[in-house]
């Protein structure tokens, strides 16, 4: 499994934080600097063009991976290091009990066990989710989907089966995330 880092912007509910769980656990290290996260790692970032795929199982195998945990609601635009590779995941199904069922809006945890998966790394996914009750309901919302990216050979086969989840779900596309 890649190391995985968490660029904690300290926006949110420490009682209720996937990301900070998973730091409890020593699942993932938290950092309070984007800088802090290691050269040539995959950042999850949705403002970014690129999406994840299991060509970039390397990239997280010989860096890491890492997630942005803030308040996207709210969130002002930073500069993403050169060193980084960003990457924004394709379409998934929240579980959280926050935005149960939601496309896109994934807690850290989710955001982080979805990319494992896509990247071939499904135990691994299922060992963070199992930390929080809802874990399981993550992987049955999302069988399907993530079965498909996992198994797709590049970037735009990817964009081709989310094209059809966004259609499935009368999605116009994901430049509508909010």
């Amino acid at each position: 499994m890649p190391r995985i880092y968490i660029y904690h912007k300290r926006e949110c509910d420490v009682k209720k934080c996937t990301a900070l769980k998973l730091g409890k656990f020593r699942l993932a290290e938290i950092v309070y600097s984007i800088r802090e996260i290691p050269r040539a790692s995959l950042l999850l970032y949705p403002f970014c063009e690129d999406v994840l795929s299991p060509e970039d199982k390397e990239i997280a195998s010989r860096g890491a991976l890492a997630a942005i945990d803030c308040s996207w609601n709210q969130f002002q635009s930073e500069r993403i290091p050169r060193s980084l590779a960003p990457r924004k995941l394709p379409f998934l199904l929240a579980a959280n009990p926050v935005n149960y069922s939601v496309p896109y809006r994934l807690s850290t945890l989710e955001a982080l066990a979805g990319a494992l998966y896509i990247l071939g790394f499904a135990e691994e996914s299922s060992l963070l989710l199992s930390k929080v009750k809802w874990g399981a309901t993550f992987l049955a919302l999302n069988a399907e989907p993530l079965s498909l990216y996992s198994k797709a050979k590049s970037q735009k086969e990817i964009r081709e089966i989310e094209k059809e989840y966004l259609s499935l779900y009368g999605i116009a596309g994901p430049e509508r995330r909010s």
